[in-house]
């Protein structure tokens, strides 16, 4: 059986970016001190990775579905998964919306974003969460459900549909969208009943919070109220493999985050949540432990930290170069522990870009990769970035490559034609029937 023991697949979420003035033409992770990332990729084989293909601007959610080897076709949704996170009990009919507080004006018979998540106290939040009720429209039942500070899920029960249309603009000064139907859905009653129900919905609640007492006295002292729940990305449930039906490896996410925890449950993968840390070098390097002790455990281990994504979307440059850096610090502190896995395969990437400047949330190019480990080649790259991973040995890997290329490093892959099992999976040894003497 194969040398290698597990794999160790390391998210830094959003450390792709683009090069900036004040950077001197670099981008983040070029500009940064990176001593530790750049030694690791001296002892593998580097390239750039595209969890769908360059150019398209992925959410963490469906870049992780995809690079896990997953299509889109399994893919049920950030609201079903934050909802699945949340631990809020769902149906298979049911669909899952992400809401959150904003702040509107009316402008004619519509309304502006004037500012959108307030800073609010958990005493407004939670009073004006209180005033929201569950309300029934046509056979359908809608209700919002609060999960963190200004978010929350609306959650719609009955016949209806997720193809519908966000009605958060992503941008202040704009118009709330109106909800309906996706031109996929136009005809379809379900999808029609569903935006309407959600307007309904939104504009009850518009009605309740403007004139409640906390946004009152918010008005009073000069701020701006929060009276709409503005909603994205709706869900619902999608039937998919588990990540050990699809790859035969037995698998864990080490995160935090809603939506990270709902993946595992869509999956099927344990979710191992880590304590709070007092610094992204801390979060890196007991992050990393955990997930060197869990391989006595798992075969394959998800790391995830949002350190540089959250970086990235103040729009200033250096505080992700900084926020790189303290990641660079903490993988310092373990370093040697990976080094000396003979038995582990080690993969540092990201799942997107986040561009540091502009108005772009995320934006579509590929991100640098690394892979070490006894079974993987070793090319000449020094130096962990976008434009020296381009220079590497594994070139452009695109959705599902990197999974498969986890099954070969770790010796599981099947060789192309063989048949050890009644449906063709692409490991191996696959889960066979042994012969019996009947």
């Amino acid at each position: 059986m194969s040398k290698i023991k597990a794999c160790l697949l390391l998210i830094l979420d959003g450390l792709g970016d683009r090069p900036f003035r004040e950077l001197d033409g670099k981008t983040p992770l070029e500009a940064a001190h990176t001593p530790h990332l750049d030694r690791l990729s001296e002892l593998g084989a580097t390239g750039l990775y595209h969890a769908e293909r360059p150019g398209i601007a992925l959410p963490s959610e469906e870049a992780h579905l995809l690079l896990f080897g997953f299509d889109r076709s399994h893919f049920p949704g950030r609201g079903y998964l934050e909802a699945l996170g949340a631990d809020i009990e769902l149906d298979r009919e049911d669909v899952a919306i992400l809401a959150h507080f904003v702040s509107v004006e009316q402008s004619g018979d519509g309304l502006i974003l004037k500012k959108d998540r307030p800073k609010a106290s958990i005493e407004e939040v939670q009073a004006l969460c209180n005033c929201l009720t569950e309300m029934e429209d046509n056979g359908l039942t809608v209700s919002f459900i609060p999960t963190k500070g200004l978010d929350g899920v609306i959650l719609i029960r009955g016949e209806a549909s997720p193809n519908i249309t966000d009605t958060d603009p992503l941008c202040e000064g704009m118009p709330i969208i109106e909800p309906e139907p996706l031109g996929c859905s136009a005809q379809d009653e379900n999808a029609k009943a569903t935006a309407r129900a959600l307007k309904t919905y939104q504009l009850s609640a518009y009605h309740i919070l403007r004139g409640h007492e906390v946004n009152t006295s918010r008005l009073e002292r000069g701020l701006p109220p929060l009276n709409f729940l503005a909603t994205n990305r709706a869900g619902a449930w999608k039937a998919a493999p588990s990540f050990f039906e699809k790859w035969g490896l037995k698998g864990a996410t080490i995160s935090t985050g809603m939506v990270y925890k709902g993946i595992s449950r869509h999956l099927g993968l344990t979710h191992i949540r880590p304590s709070d840390a007092s610094s992204p070098a801390q979060e890196i390097s007991e992050r990393v432990s955990m997930a060197i002790e869990a391989t006595d455990t798992y075969q394959f281990i998800h790391v995830h930290t949002k350190v540089p994504d959250e970086a990235a979307h103040t729009k200033v440059p250096q505080k992700k170069v900084e926020a790189i850096e303290e990641l660079d610090r903490g993988l310092g502190l373990v370093v040697e522990r990976l080094v000396k896995r003979r038995d582990l395969i080690l993969i540092i990437t990201s799942d997107h870009s986040t561009p540091s400047g502009g108005p772009l949330i995320h934006s579509g190019e590929p991100v640098p990769l690394m892979a070490i480990g006894a079974t993987v080649r070793r090319d000449f790259v020094r130096k962990f970035s976008e434009i020296s991973c381009a220079q590497g040995a594994l070139g452009h890997l695109y959705g599902e490559d990197l999974m498969w290329l986890i099954l070969n490093w770790m010796d599981r892959v099947k060789l192309k034609g063989l048949m050890d099992t009644p449906i063709d999976q692409p490991y191996w040894p696959g889960r066979r029937n042994r012969f019996r003497l009947d």
